[in-house]
């Protein structure tokens, strides 16, 4: 079976998460290649975010920025 996401897609993700000042605890990939970058739980304390934040890093952290 080939995986649904590439290298390029998680370095995307990481250096999105990382540009965003989001220090990277762990970056989870599920079977369907949605990929999550979870921030390390002092991080997340610190930088509250609402859904549509989130979303939007999600989204960016897919598909890169441009």
């Amino acid at each position: 079976m080939r995986s649904s996401f590439t290298q390029s897609d998680v370095i995307r993700a990481l250096k999105a998460a990382i540009k965003a000042g989001i220090s990277v605890d762990r970056l989870e990939i599920s079977k369907d290649g949605k990929i999550v970058v979870v921030a390390s739980s002092a991080m997340s304390a610190a930088v509250p975010q609402d859904d549509l934040d989130r979303e939007l890093s999600e989204f960016e952290a897919r598909h890169g920025e441009n």
